[in-house]
């Protein structure tokens, strides 16, 4: 058959992300053409082992995998094709009082975000699973609503949907080549012609990286291979639950009366490092006994009667991995009118549904439906772009896949690989680094006789007392972060502050020297960017922005550049290192450094100037994420240990620490900052978040998403941010659920304890069907859900230390 010669939506990839992609663009009534290479699920869709589990660490993608189930539900009806979808249920096994809390707390989380997961005994969970020992199990959580499916029969229902709806779907035609002109996408090359198109959608599983990569896009995935066992049939009922039992790092199903077995051993085997081979269409690897024996040895104290059951096949089949172990979904930031559906982890059959339905929308209309940010393609940066790095990585989140998800957790592969030229000098006085897009940066700092490494637990970890430490050192005396990992970007030129205006919803037409915090915001309202803009020339700012979101900020600002305005950005975060000085003795220490007058008169709080440090030209901003009188001090790289010595030396008679980000978040929380990403993000609106302060509505200047803060202050708010405050006994790690006088009301966001305050301490929305008020909020008595208890809560609007910003501003 021949294709088209254009397409206004082309997709690369017939497996169930660019079926579901498709299905959705067209019930939408786009134009589609999807383009596969071989057969549809020829690549690691038909031998996925269809476990559709719901729950996530993060509200949205469990709404989207609900959204999957959803749509597997009524597929069948809709199509006339068998899914194979069954909601049989999913246990999740406990062996260890640290994995029961670990599973009360998913519990609690299923309940902030409606999921019904049920605490079982180990006997109720044998009678829903009579196949299995209990001997060592401690408890279990059951999801009725999870199940499973068949991924192959799945996709070719999407595959007719979404041709029933006009999509145009062609098997055997590989493409060749992405063309494209000055950098702008033109279209596809395949052996049967060139096909152009307006948008390309690349859901090519684990040859999308390499195919991505010739168009500079980074798609940080890789392949690793994933083994599972099929048994012979032995009586198994057909509505056997699936079983997840992490501390044998195993999975089973169930599959024509025998079962799957399946799991994520430690040392997992990277495939074809140097690209896929040509063909592998419908194709497994060879099956590794040696290497599966190890799971083999976990499941069968689980479950007996495998020992004398045959064994009918052994799976091996590669399947494309992330260095987070989440998917990646999104527009490409490298170039326009490129998207990306890939690396699904091995759950890209759960995924699948949801994953498709996001992508659809955020094609057709420029933005996905809700704020996708733990699967965006955005959330990488520069390691990722070397697939070794990547690939050492991936690797270690293979082997986490079912370990414990502790709190704080660090990776540790890959590291060190972006220093700060302090870094030597602050390893050797304790620092106990964590890492953040590649960066190395100070948790926190141990002295002599202390840890000096992370131990994790759900209790008080080993560095609750030196971050106290610091966090009263920031409080009564100073301290000084290094945070030159943050990012930093000029944007320069005639049209510079025209631009920003528009992309800002704060005003940015201020004095040169003039600090502005602000939020950007897309055309609903929520907060995509919260930053802060340096004023420095007529024709020049310096932005300022947290080191994860490097890659996602430049590319907001960046494609909201109005057409026509002569403004060009650029990404300097390796050139300039950051010192940030906090602390009431700040001023002290910093004046015994400069020669430049850094009073109060000469530099109030939210402005910016040049000053000189031993010989550095430093950009000093009077600004705090702390809540204390401080500086950050930007400087080039090179001058950092100079300028970090003078600091210290003069700081020494009053009392100066180093200190890292787990301080930061002490104290940030206690003063009631908010967190971009998790209390605060695209579905969050400035009003809603209490920063309403900060946008430029008495003023005539129009700016992005100015129309749905105007329509949101005319209708009311449905949600409000405040913090929550319980006994310093109880832990909060964010994700409880905010019960309003007995009813649910929404979740914590962050959560962690406040060391001047001797309480634990959350941030969280108020939630409600009607418009609510400041006074509704008060008004209310509140509890805390954490690890499925209740605890008493008290409920505040207002920064729980200085709420007068007088330490701030004096």
């Amino acid at each position: 058959m021949t294709i088209p010669s254009s397409a206004k939506t082309l997709i690369i990839g017939g497996g169930i992300i660019g079926c579901s992609t498709a299905y959705h663009l067209a019930h939408m009534g786009e134009e589609v053409l999807l383009l596969e290479k071989a057969g549809l699920t020829s690549g690691s869709t038909w031998h996925a082992a269809g476990l559709v589990g719901q729950l996530r660490s993060n509200a949205n993608i469990t709404q989207l995998l609900g959204y999957s189930i959803d749509l597997y539900d009524k597929l069948e009806e809709e199509t006339g094709l068998a899914t194979g979808w069954k909601m049989n249920g999913g246990l999740r096994l406990a062996c260890s009082e640290e994995r029961w809390t670990e599973v009360k707390r998913q519990a609690t989380t299923a309940h902030s975000f409606g999921l019904d997961m049920q605490l079982l005994t180990p006997k109720e969970a044998q009678d829903l699973w009579p196949l299995m020992d209990i001997s060592d199990i401690v408890g279990a959580a059951f999801l009725p609503t999870d199940g499973q499916a068949s991924p192959s029969d799945i996709t070719q229902a999407l595959a007719k949907g979404a041709r029933a709806k006009g999509a145009v779907l062609r098997e055997n035609t590989p493409v060749t080549a992405i063309l494209s002109e000055r950098g702008k996408l033109v279209g596809v090359r395949t052996a049967d012609g060139d096909v152009a198109c307006e948008k390309l959608v690349l859901c090519c599983g684990q040859w999308t990286r390499d195919l991505a990569k010739t168009i500079g896009v980074t798609v940080p995935l890789v392949s690793v291979e994933h083994q599972y066992m099929v048994t012979e049939a032995f009586g198994v009922p057909k509505d056997l639950p699936t079983l997840r039992d992490p501390d044998r790092l195993t999975y089973f199903k169930e599959e024509v009366g025998g079962l799957v077995m399946g799991g994520y051993e430690p040392n997992g085997i990277p495939w074809a490092k140097d690209g896929v081979p040509d063909p592998f269409d419908f194709q497994l690897l060879e099956s590794n006994f040696d290497h599966f024996e190890q799971l083999v040895e976990l499941a069968l104290p689980r479950v007996p009667k495998l020992e004398s059951v045959g064994v009918k096949q052994l799976i091996n089949g590669p399947e494309s991995f992330t260095p987070d172990g989440n998917f990646i979904l999104g527009a490409a930031p490298e170039m326009a009118n490129v998207f990306v559906g890939a690396g699904f982890n091995a759950f890209g059959i759960a995924s699948g549904g949801g994953a498709g339905m996001a992508l659809a929308e955020w094609i057709a209309t420029g933005a996905p439906p809700y704020d996708m940010w733990p699967v965006d393609i955005r959330r990488f940066g520069r390691p990722h772009t070397d697939s070794d790095w990547v690939r050492t990585r991936t690797l270690e989140a293979y082997g986490k896949h079912y370990t414990m998800a502790w709190p704080s957790e660090e990776h540790e592969s890959g590291r060190p690989c972006r220093r700060s030229p302090l870094y030597d000098k602050l390893k050797s006085k304790g620092a106990v680094f964590g890492e953040k897009l590649g960066w190395e940066r100070p948790n926190w700092f141990a002295e002599i006789g202390e840890t000096s490494r992370d131990i994790y637990t759900f209790e008080l970890p080993n560095w609750h007392i030196p971050v106290g430490r610091e966090h009263k050192a920031a409080r009564e005396a100073a301290v000084l972060f290094d945070q030159s990992s943050f990012a930093k970007f000029i944007m320069q030129g005639p049209d510079a502050e025209a631009a920003l205006q528009w992309i800002a919803s704060n005003r940015v037409d201020k004095p040169s020297g003039s600090i502005i915090y602000t939020q950007m915001l897309n055309d609903q309202g929520g907060i995509e960017c919260d930053l802060t803009c340096v004023r420095t020339g007529h024709d020049s700012y310096y932005i300022v922005t947290g080191t994860g979101f490097a890659t996602h900020d430049f590319d907001w600002i960046r494609r909201n550049i109005p057409n026509g305005m002569n403004a060009q950005l650029i990404d300097v975060t390796s050139s300039n290192a950051v010192l940030s000085l906090f602390g009431p003795k700040a001023r002290d220490i910093l004046s015994a450094v400069t020669r430049a007058n850094v009073s109060n008169e000469a530099q109030p709080f939210a402005t910016a100037r040049q000053i000189g440090i031993a010989g550095c030209p430093v950009l000093a901003l009077r600004i705090t994420y702390v809540g204390e009188l401080g500086w950050e001090l930007h400087l080039p790289t090179e001058y950092a240990l100079t300028v970090y010595d003078a600091l210290h030396e003069a700081g020494a008679e009053h009392g100066l620490r180093d200190a890292g980000y787990r301080a930061i978040e002490t104290l940030r929380l206690e003063k009631g900052y908010r967190a971009w990403s998790s209390d605060i993000g695209p579905d969050h609106t400035p009003d809603e978040a209490g920063l309403g302060w900060a946008v430029k509505m008495k003023s005539n200047i129009p700016f992005k998403g100015r129309e749905a803060v105007a329509a949101q202050r005319e209708c009311g708010l449905r949600k409000i941010l405040a913090t929550f405050t319980t006994s310093s006994e109880t832990i909060l790690s964010g994700r409880e659920t905010i019960y309003r006088d007995g009813v649910k009301c929404g979740w914590l966001s962050s959560g962690g304890h406040g060391h001047t305050l001797s309480r634990s301490i959350g941030i969280g929305y108020v939630r409600a069907s009607d418009p609510i008020d400041h006074n509704y909020v008060l008004a209310g008595t509140y509890e805390l859900e954490v690890a499925t208890e209740r605890v008493p809560a008290q409920i505040t609007l207002a920064p729980l230390y200085d709420p007068q910003m007088d330490r701030i501003k004096g």
